[in-house]
């Protein structure tokens, strides 16, 4: 892919509340736009296009080419995988259609992604499969690292209906392949971003990045799924903050060891957190929504990291336990008890 490339193919596989922001801006950007779909979103797509709606009242609307079928879009030269951590296996076993020979797919996903210790990344655990977020190899053998390119959002969006995406603020998208190499591919990639509008960075390190917003949210996230509370209530007791804190420290002590140390205390992303108000986790909205959530790829992850740099995670063990239940009572997550 080269930045000049402005009718460039992308598909959204994920027209969800980001991959739907992420798709209206690269349409707007010249970018000939598809998405992979099923049900109302679908035939929402076909019918009206894909919505953006903005807090000032604007309102984008941009035609894509929309199926169920990956083989009837064909392939692509960027596909951005967009959807939540439990649906990644799914796509893996579709998504092959998609992918030409230089194909890059773009992750826009929360939580420890399947390539994280991949390009070198880890020091002695570098080249580790993470048994938590791809327990067989199937999501790695279907989309190997050398395709992805990792990002990261710092972006509150929603959906308002299938189709129709509502911006609430921010713009961040960090981008960075895996080995942290500023590559021709991952340039081009920062520079469509950057004229699609994003508040796009391209980062030499993308773990450290993907590690750091994963710090603040693998907390408030299952948090909220148990208790309903948004953040500010979260933030708001002496008690809960103290553990959202213990587990940090966890976090913060394991990222140390793997090469990606965090300067900031947790009372520093306390602050910032607390700046969001009475908001919504996506974890609670999918929970209200009958959604499955993404327990392993935040938090189990985590936990799997602790036993391979050799960090004890007594808290987090806490609340993936907690969460887990939690889950299970309402549908939301697997029976099986990983180890």
């Amino acid at each position: 892919m080269s930045e000049t490339e402005g009718s460039m193919k992308v598909c959204i596989y994920g027209a969800g509340a980001i991959g739907g922001w992420i798709g209206v801006r690269l349409a707007q950007a010249g970018c000939a736009l598809s998405a992979v779909a099923r049900g109302a979103t679908l035939d929402a797509l076909r019918r009206d296009g894909l919505t953006l709606l903005q807090g000032d009242g604007q309102r984008d609307s941009v035609p894509i080419e929309a199926s169920d079928d990956p083989a009837a879009l064909g392939a692509q030269q960027l596909v951005v995988v967009a959807v939540k951590a439990p649906a990644l296996v799914g796509v893996a076993r579709r998504i092959a259609p998609l992918l030409g020979p230089d194909t890059v797919v773009l992750t826009a996903m929360n939580g420890v992604p399947w390539w994280f210790l991949e390009g070198g990344f880890g020091g002695t655990l570098a080249g580790t499969r993470l048994t938590t977020v791809d327990p067989d190899g199937a999501i790695a053998a279907a989309i190997p690292a050398h395709r992805v390119i990792g990002g990261v959002v710092h972006a509150s969006c929603s959906l308002e209906a299938p189709g129709v995406v509502r911006h609430h603020f921010g713009r961040g998208l960090i981008v960075g392949e895996p080995s942290g190499e500023a590559t021709p591919r991952a340039q081009a990639l920062h520079a469509l971003l950057a004229r699609a509008g994003f508040d796009a960075r391209l980062s030499p390190q993308i773990q450290k990045d993907v590690w750091y917003k994963l710090w603040g949210n693998m907390t408030v996230n299952p948090i909220s799924l148990l208790t309903g509370a948004t953040t500010d209530r979260i933030m708001d007791d002496p008690l809960v903050l103290g553990f959202v804190s213990a587990v940090m420290l966890e976090a913060r002590e394991i990222g140390a060891r793997l090469g990606i140390p965090i300067a900031e205390r947790p009372e520093d992303r306390h602050a910032v957190t607390r700046r969001l108000g009475a908001f919504k986790t996506s974890m609670l909205q999918d929970s209200e929504a009958g959604r499955a959530v993404e327990l392993d790829a935040l938090v189990g992850a985590v936990r799997e990291l602790g036993r391979l740099t050799g960090v004890a995670t007594p808290f987090t063990d806490a609340l993936f336990g907690l969460a887990r239940v939690g889950a299970q009572v309402r549908g939301l997550y697997g029976t099986g008890f990983p180890k």
